[in-house]
């Protein structure tokens, strides 16, 4: 099969034939139908996860229908088509008992920990706990999103954070998923100010829902303060950046919630947390990381029904040939707005 490869961190990626997969015997093989090309992929290939094998495939966001099937497996069938949480959980250890898959202590990441979703197919171990049956008429291309940035950023906000309406949510980094944030918020009945430095992308914010974009240089504490009385109730950190999280916990108001979804490179976590005000405050700092496969029914409810459209995310799709160019993009003022959607079977 035809897939997207780097041969050690930092070196250049570039589209080769390899092996096609096979299923183990509780997994299934994926025909790979959409994959999104994601900053969490630019950290992997910094050497911020677990990549240690090569050649390696990236990709860890994708979509597709089932093209083979392990003989252990009893919930799928080839042919059915499927969402891919990016966090792979066991499914039998007592964390994944109590229900938390995406903390799974022995989890798999595909992209990271193995092979991802840059390929003609994919294989995905666990297959009973760790796939997302699709209903038809959710395409593959906004599938996709599902996979990492749009369920982390329900996670984070309806269940991380429980943002209730009318609540002032600040979400700092509006990329993929800050993106996806300020569209989860709104639907949640949230006020949402959106934080960039392009005006690109804070306009897309407004667009989506955001009640007004701001730069980094206007939402100071002492701003946000100002705009919305005590401080917000939560703040997001979606980019990972030392600055922004301490910036954006010392805006909080008294007994608010920061969610911090993006990556901090070490060793710019030790220096993040202004935890002087976290405690006079009271206030709550909360991670997230991915949501389990038995989390996305409210989601896809909330897709289908028109109150969620993370179609509206896309920015473009792109071949497996052009994936190389476009990763290069992420992080550069040339980075086009909205989400990259890698099409692997596109000619």
């Amino acid at each position: 099969m035809r897939a997207v490869v780097y041969d050690s961190l930092t070196q250049p990626w570039r589209v080769t034939e390899v092996p096609d997969p096979t299923p183990g015997p509780d997994g299934v093989v994926l025909r790979v139908e959409a994959a999104g090309l994601c900053r969490s992929d630019w950290h992997a290939w910094h050497g911020h996860d677990n990549v240690s094998r090569f050649p390696h495939v990236p990709g860890h966001e994708f979509a597709g229908t089932i093209a083979a099937v392990g003989g252990d497996v009893s919930r799928w069938r080839v042919g059915d088509r499927v969402a891919v949480p990016f966090v792979c959980a066991c499914g039998t250890c007592l964390v994944c008992e109590a229900g938390n898959h995406q903390v799974c202590p022995h989890q798999w990441q595909p992209g990271f920990d193995g092979w991802g979703g840059f390929a003609e197919y994919v294989a995905v171990p666990s297959a009973d706990v760790n796939l997302v049956r699709l209903p038809s008429d959710i395409p593959s291309a906004t599938a996709a999103a599902l996979g990492c940035r749009v369920a982390t950023a329900y996670r984070a906000l309806a269940l991380v954070a429980r943002v209730q309406a009318g609540e002032d949510v600040v979400v700092h980094g509006c990329g993929g998923v800050g993106l996806a944030a300020v569209m989860v918020g709104r639907a949640l009945g949230a006020r949402i100010i959106a934080v960039d430095p392009s005006a690109a992308a804070r306009e897309r914010a407004v667009a989506l829902g955001a009640a007004t974009g701001l730069s980094p240089d206007d939402a100071t504490p002492d701003a946000l303060r100002d705009i919305t009385g005590l401080g917000p109730a939560v703040t997001i950190d979606a980019l990972g950046d030392a600055r922004i999280c301490r910036s954006a916990i010392e805006s909080l108001r008294p007994r608010g919630r920061h969610v911090q979804i993006g990556l901090l490179p070490p060793p710019q976590s030790v220096e993040a947390v202004p935890m002087p005000v976290v405690i006079s405050r009271e206030l709550q700092i909360l991670g997230s990381h991915g949501m389990a496969a038995h989390d996305y029914p409210e989601l896809l409810d909330m897709v289908r029904s028109g109150r969620l459209r993370p179609d509206l995310l896309i920015g473009r799709t792109i071949s497996l040939d052009d994936t190389p160019a476009a990763f290069a993009l992420i992080g550069t003022p040339e980075q086009p707005p909205g989400m990259t959607i890698v099409l692997p079977h596109q000619g």
